[in-house]
């Protein structure tokens, strides 16, 4: 046992391990086109060398470097799990370029075809890991043995909205993501002091505004980045790149049962909760724990650590007692408990519906006649985002949104003050009937908690983006717009009040509106866009709230 794999199993209370480990270092698998993936094995000892061993098998493959995972791997093997962490294709001495997630599913499948080879390996196989790590496992879910299992945390099997959400690029996510993959390639070291320090996130916030678009990769890392390029200029307007990165068709009733893990906070939550659901429409009773995290907490790791190895134990080695009773396990932030159901979002929603009103209100009864509410956006001082689900290494999360509301280009809708508490659980959805100045044109809302003392804390949101070719106007020139905030837990107290912000942007989650259609190797024309947000008696904007009694 290693001093960190103790210290990490103690300070997260996992139980005692159960056997030393003997590590093989960088054996090679070799891909359909002879790219060689470096490949390292956890072997508890003890572990026999015949095709009938006692340990079944994990496997992690990583994009970002192996030493990040190497305790973890340690885990599982002093566990008793044969482990295996490989470097994903252009990583961490593995061969060839990185895709992103290009080509996953041919090396996995590789992966696959020299594991069965092994003679210690007895057919029992897991897959485990978070984000890009939980993606490779759906990209060969339907090609693993007959008793398999995998746990994936804070990932999902379609990437398209994700990265280019309602159209748009997240550019907040790219340009972090660069900035990781550039750094843990070139210096480790340098990127987490670059990490620890703020410059990563000040690096972000700079390069958001590069124009054109196309050049935030050198203003983010210095240089060119090939894959930012290539997605950008050639591949994500084609149809054929999203059907072969997609990977939700390979679920079926046979598809390996799953553990999930996510965060409130975590951008990816909404899609990893769509595969959820195609897992139980496929009659699959998948387990799912949502805690109060951004997708790069350190408490979501070891959550999924304890969530992993109590599955594997469960489906590997057919002992479900350190399984907990109910499948689905939620953190209500507010209340600050946990509690357990049988499915998310549970039954026995009561939906609640508060109107927009005037004098920036929020009621539960609407109005006959109202002036709308105005205000401009200007893409020149780009509404910021400020917290949320993002990716970000600080940043993300829940934040006093108060300053954002001090600007003359965000609306705030305020109920009063609640007689008891209310308990949020799943998807708001607003409905907001608007109108612009420009054909193309963005809308954000927001709801946020405002406590006693009026910090606003910002809970979820969702946005949409408005282009001719997929709005329709009303006959007075309106929208009539949905806008579904992503999947949140939480309890607003008796004497706080709830928000709704609307506004036109969240810059860099969101790519600023330029008010035109934009192309990313030419500088657009920046056009103010003038906003209007109706609430009479025909237009009715409105919060839908899944409300429940706790």
């Amino acid at each position: 046992m290693s001093l960190a794999s103790k210290f990490f199993a103690w300070r997260n209370k996992i139980k005692p391990a159960t056997h030393r480990v003997k590590k093989s270092a960088d054996n090679i698998v070799t891909s359909f086109d002879d790219t060689k993936l470096l490949t390292d094995i956890y072997f508890p000892l003890g572990a026999k060398t015949t095709k009938n061993g006692p340990f079944p098998t994990i496997l992690i493959r990583t994009a970002y470097k192996r030493a990040g995972f190497a305790n973890y791997a340690r885990i599982y093997a002093e566990r008793g799990f044969i482990t295996i962490l490989q470097a994903c294709r252009g990583t961490d001495g593995s061969g060839g370029k990185i895709g992103p997630l290009l080509l996953e599913r041919e090396d996995g499948l590789a992966t696959l075809d020299w594991l069965k080879k092994q003679d210690w390996f007895d057919g029992r196989l897991g897959m485990s890991g978070p984000s890009y790590l939980g993606y490779v496992q759906w990209a060969i879910c339907d090609a693993m043995p007959e008793k398999s299992a995998i746990a994936t945390q804070i990932a999902t099997t379609e990437y398209q909205n994700v990265l280019f959400p309602q159209g748009a690029t997240n550019l907040q996510f790219f340009l972090s993501w660069m900035q990781l993959t550039q750094g843990l390639a070139s210096s480790p070291l340098k990127f987490m002091f670059g990490v620890i320090s703020g410059k990563v996130e000040r690096n972000t916030k700079s390069a958001a505004n590069t124009l054109p678009m196309i050049e935030a990769d050198v203003a983010a890392t210095g240089s060119e980045v090939e894959f930012w390029r290539r997605w950008m200029l050639k591949e994500v307007k084609k149809p054929e790149h999203w059907r072969e990165l997609s990977q939700s068709g390979r679920i079926n009733n046979e598809t390996p049962p799953n553990s999930f893990v996510s965060g409130w906070y975590d951008y990816i939550i909404d899609e990893l909760i769509d595969d959820y659901n195609r897992l139980r429409n496929q009659g699959h009773n998948p387990y799912l724990t949502i805690g109060p995290w951004t997708h790069v907490d350190p408490k979501l790791i070891a959550q999924s650590v304890h969530d992993t190895l109590a599955w594997m134990k469960a489906k590997l080695k057919d002992d479900a007692s350190d399984l907990r009773e109910n499948p689905v396990k939620i953190f209500i932030p507010g209340l600050d408990q946990w509690r357990e159901y049988e499915t998310y979002p549970p039954p026995g929603a009561k939906q609640e519906i508060l109107y927009l009103g005037p004098q920036n209100s929020l009621n539960s009864t609407g109005q006959e006649t109202a002036d709308p509410a105005n205000y401009t956006y200007d893409p020149n001082d780009a509404t910021p985002n400020l917290g949320g689900a993002i990716f970000a290494f600080t940043g993300a999360g829940a934040f006093d949104n108060r300053p954002l509301e001090a600007r003359d280009d965000v609306l705030a809708f305020t109920s009063q003050p609640l007689e008891k508490s209310a308990t949020l659980i799943g998807q708001p959805r607003v409905k907001l009937f608007a109108k612009s100045s420009l054909e193309h044109t963005d809308f954000m809302a927001r709801l946020c908690d405002v406590d006693q003392n009026g910090k606003s804390i910002n809970i979820c949101d969702g946005f949409v983006r408005i282009t001719p070719k997929n709005s329709k106007k009303l006959p007075d020139g309106s929208w009539e717009i949905d806008i579904l905030l992503h999947n949140s837990a939480h309890q607003f107290a008796s004497g706080h009040r709830l928000r709704l912000q609307i506004c036109s942007g969240a810059h860099p989650k969101i790519s600023r509106n330029p008010g035109v259609e934009e192309e990313v190797d030419k500088i657009p024309e920046f056009l103010v866009a003038k906003q209007s947000i109706f609430f009479d008696k025909k237009r009715p904007s409105s919060i839908n709230l899944p409300l429940y009694d706790l």
